[in-house]
């Protein structure tokens, strides 16, 4: 699975997308820095939220990364 972190622009907030090997979008979020993720697991990242968190928050915006937590 990868991870992409997108920048909002004025009213469009900051988002993160989850893309399968195929870069089929599997699903998104809006993302707010300091705020917890909640329902990881309909992604597979039940109970890793806070390693998820600190991957999140280390990723540059618009740079496509492989997730294997």
């Amino acid at each position: 699975m990868y991870i992409i972190k997108v920048k909002g622009k004025k009213k469009i907030p900051n988002y993160i997308q989850f893309r399968d090997d195929n870069f089929t979008l599997v699903g998104y979020f809006s993302y707010k820095q300091g705020v917890p993720l909640r329902k990881m697991d309909k992604f597979g990242f039940e109970g890793k939220e806070k390693e998820l968190e600190q991957l999140i928050e280390s990723l540059p915006f618009g740079k496509l990364q492989k997730v294997e937590l």
